[in-house]
């Protein structure tokens, strides 16, 4: 479903903004901002909610890898969990250094 009124798509993204500018918002607990995300679930179908949220939190991923950094690959042989056959299947990714 997709809306054919830019007035109906414009409320919903300037409700998904003004949830995001209270989650930007520093020292604020996400707690604060349950009644703008309701909105934003009202003005906005659920699979678009889905792709924002979805949106954001890989913006906030990518903020984090250009500001802090990767780790060296892991190596299968560093890890003995991934050395079993199950596992093994799996591609080893680079892990995000939180300090």
């Amino acid at each position: 479903m997709s809306f054919r009124d830019k007035g109906v798509r414009k409320a919903c993204w300037d409700s998904r903004d003004r949830y995001w500018a209270c989650l930007d918002l520093p020292g604020i607990q996400r707690d604060h901002c349950l009644e703008l995300r309701r909105l934003y679930e009202l003005a906005c179908p659920g699979h678009w909610v889905k792709h924002f949220d979805r949106k954001r939190q890989y913006m906030e991923f990518q903020e984090r890898i250009h500001s802090v950094g990767l780790r060296e690959p892991a190596t299968l042989s560093s890890c003995p969990a991934l050395d079993t056959p199950l596992t093994r299947r799996h591609r080893v990714y680079s892990e995000v250094v939180f300090t």
